[in-house]
């Protein structure tokens, strides 16, 4: 099977990253977003991290403006091409939420195409009951998505392997990394980052040390390119409450418990970078 069309779904942080790789690669890319202000700021966003590519000399101006005219910007679930041969979810790290979005699809693609979910914890297991579960798989990418070579690429329980070898080689002709990997709560990279960034905010809420100063202790002790509280500034803190839960939830382990200050700073709205506040405040 080739892959020539690709719809995502969703242009959020994810989303637009991923469309923006695809079509930076030569293939034809529908982005579709749930309203036309939502779709207008994912398309400046793209066309801005172009920009900066340029300005890198990673890119040429030929390149920028293909890159552009690949994609495809579109309002409405219902107007995604039903020829995709590739359908990508990026939409909000929420299981029923996803569920909805790949029933309504199963009526709107055409039947041998693949569906993938860029969720980043939830079981591919799970999702792929609302759909072709054969023909469904994880595509993990990470953040931002244009700079970051590693795919989690995961396998469903009914996954098959024609699914996964294809994804794969669709991963390396887009120049990442494929990682293989099964289902289980918060696969690899998100199983080992969340719970040492929910420890290191027991250790914030239990006056260890400062913020500031939990952070230099990982930059500098342990080479981390970021602090693990500026890390969950830029991931969101209701994304990481969300995945700390799906961990807790699927492997029933205290040791997976959601720090009770970060389930505090989401209820009080102080999501990280996205919001102006999180652990650090931001201009």
């Amino acid at each position: 099977m080739e892959i020539n069309k690709i719809s995502v779904i969703g242009g959020g942080t994810m989303g637009n990253g991923i469309a923006h790789v695809f079509a930076l690669n030569g293939f034809q890319v529908a982005l579709v977003e749930m309203t036309e202000e939502l779709l207008n700021k994912s398309i400046k966003t793209i066309e801005g991290n172009l920009e900066r590519q340029l300005k890198k000399q990673a890119i040429d101006e030929k390149s920028k403006i293909d890159t552009i005219a690949r994609i495809l910007p579109l309002v409405g679930l219902d107007n995604t091409p039903s020829d995709s041969d590739l359908v990508i979810e990026a939409i909000f790290e929420n299981k029923q939420s996803k569920l909805q979005l790949f029933k309504k699809l199963q009526n709107i693609i055409k039947q041998d195409s693949i569906f993938a979910s860029n969720t980043s914890s939830i079981s591919i297991t799970e999702l792929a009951s609302a759909s072709r579960a054969d023909r469904f798989i994880g595509m993990h990418f990470m953040n931002p998505v244009p700079v970051m070579k590693l795919i989690e690429i995961i396998r469903g329980y009914s996954t098959s392997d024609l699914t996964f070898n294809v994804i794969k080689e669709l991963a390396l002709k887009i120049d990442k990394v494929p990682v293989e990997v099964h289902d289980y709560p918060g696969f690899i990279s998100n199983r080992i980052l969340l719970p040492m960034i929910n420890e290191a905010i027991y250790a914030l809420m239990e006056c260890v040390a400062s913020a500031e100063d939990i952070d230099t202790v990982m930059k500098l002790g342990m080479n981390h390119p970021m602090g693990p509280l500026t890390l969950a500034d830029f991931i969101g803190l209701d994304v990481c409450l969300a995945i700390m839960e799906v961990l807790y939830n699927g492997f029933n382990d205290s040791k997976y418990r959601p720090c009770p200050l970060l389930k505090k700073m989401v209820a009080a709205k102080k999501l990280g970078r996205k919001t102006g506040e999180g652990f650090f405040k931001y201009s």
